[in-house]
């Protein structure tokens, strides 16, 4: 009996709950989306054409229904970062068991991260990288690295403003990339990211396999992956003087309860620096 909330239900997003949801301990399924479906995520998405111009939240509701009548879903379709549904996000954190991102721009997943953190609750996060070249899965236990510390390591930036939403093949981006990333590379790692969530749902106290962040390469490309199909584990420690969780900033995962205010306090001290 285990209750999921997971942001985002895109063409990487939405594999993974589908598998998480194959599971008959899930019973329970808290879903934030606020897009709705477009000819141009038809391509690499599990919905059919007749969902374009739908709610992607009301279409991964009736997809799941129709795989496990026995589960109960709600969707909240909205940012994850909307004020006016904050509340009902905390909510649905407090009641939840574990929690998924498949986010795809920077503020959601540390917003994503603080919510994580005031509730103590473990969470997974996958990313597809540009073209379909490779992709990360990151697991996050309470009193573990949090995103701030993995993004340091990883010396990604952050981007409050952006011309045009990113696609999920590309984090950090601000438009679909020239060559997305096909739907076998987004399955490849949303299975990952499925693999690990359940493990962690499993043990999430004990769960240990030997890295922070898998990041596993799909492509060679030349000047950035030597080889395909090679994973690459990296252990990233909670960093001491991480602006959101480390002791200097007084948070540490006990955060105060306007996250907006204190997320925006980070962001700002995070691009100073």
């Amino acid at each position: 009996m285990a209750h999921v909330i997971q942001v985002g239900a895109g063409s990487g997003g939405m594999p993974v709950l589908d598998m998480i949801c194959r599971d008959e301990r899930i019973t329970q399924v808290t879903l934030i989306e606020p897009d709705l479906y477009k000819p141009h995520n038809l391509q690499r998405h599990l919905f059919p054409a007749s969902a374009i111009g739908e709610a992607k939240a009301e279409w991964a509701q009736r997809w799941l229904q129709e795989r496990r009548s026995d589960i109960e879903i709600r969707v909240l379709t909205c940012d994850v970062m909307e004020p006016k549904q904050q509340a009902a996000i905390e909510r649905a954190a407090a009641d939840a068991d574990i929690g998924i991102c498949a986010a795809d721009n920077e503020p959601a997943k540390y917003h994503w991260d603080a919510i994580m953190r005031r509730h103590r609750l473990p969470w997974t996060l996958g990313e597809v990288l540009s073209g379909g070249i490779g992709g990360f899965v990151h697991w996050f236990v309470p009193g573990g690295p949090c995103y701030g510390c993995v993004a340091s390591f990883l010396q990604r930036s952050v981007k409050e403003e952006q011309d045009k939403p990113p696609d999920y093949s590309q984090p950090g981006g601000t438009q679909e990339t020239a060559i997305p990333a096909s739907m076998a590379s987004i399955h490849v790692i949303a299975s990952l990211h499925a693999l690990i969530t359940l493990e962690l749902l499993d043990d999430p106290e004990h769960y240990n396999p030997g890295f922070t962040s898998l990041l596993f390469t799909l492509k060679r490309v030349e000047g950035v992956f030597a080889e395909a199909l090679r994973p690459h584990r990296f252990r990233i420690p909670r960093a001491e003087n991480c602006l959101l969780c480390g002791p200097g900033s007084g948070k540490g995962d006990d955060l105060p309860a306007d996250l907006d205010a204190a997320l925006n306090d980070a962001l700002a001290r995070l691009n100073d620096a």
